[in-house]
């Protein structure tokens, strides 16, 4: 049997980790989820800087991290300096702040590329899940499992639930786009 459910799911959760990678995005403003993309080598694995530290946003424009592990504070350091949000770390004993600057209209305009590639290929992902979806069907009423009115309706409600998560995913990024530009 066909369920249409499945691949609607499907479609919202990849919806939900192009909305996460676009919080990992720089903005001018401080976020603790920027940070979320960051990985430290500590304890012999690669591990998220909220398990080695607390991240706090004590004003707009810092980002500060309580480092557990005073043995942790250089390799904080170093990740963050070696990441793509191109920020400075200020260490200060077992705190690290990071100063978010200004962003440059040329930075800014390569976030907002880096944001129009992201969407784009989140909207590929719910394509295919659509054409996983349809060649599902196909299958189901080669084999004479589902009528053709059913596959109809089927395929008629996935590419529904396409155009309705491929409109999710443009305003999203139309959204994000004018965050970043706005000064």
């Amino acid at each position: 049997m066909f369920d249409e459910n499945t691949y609607n799911e499907k479609m919202v959760k990849t919806f939900e980790v192009f909305t996460k990678e676009l919080t990992s995005l720089r903005t001018g403003r401080a976020n603790a989820k920027m940070l979320d993309i960051i990985r430290v080598d500590v304890y012999g694995q690669k591990m998220p800087i909220n398990q080695i530290g607390t991240i706090t946003t004590p004003e707009p424009r810092m980002i500060n991290i309580q480092v557990w592990d005073l043995n942790n504070v250089a390799l904080i350091d170093s990740a963050i300096k070696k990441s793509e949000l191109g920020l400075n770390p200020q260490i200060d004993g077992q705190l690290v702040r990071l100063p978010i600057p200004d962003l440059s209209e040329e930075r800014r305009n390569e976030i907002k590329k880096m944001i129009k590639s992201m969407g784009e290929k989140s909207k590929i992902s719910i394509r295919n899940i659509r054409r996983e979806a349809n060649d599902k069907l196909k299958g189901l009423l080669k084999s004479g499992d589902i009528s053709e009115d059913d596959g109809k309706k089927y395929e008629k409600n996935v590419q529904k639930f396409t155009d309705e998560h491929i409109k999710k995913v443009d305003d999203k990024v139309l959204s994000k786009e004018k965050e970043i530009m706005t000064i």
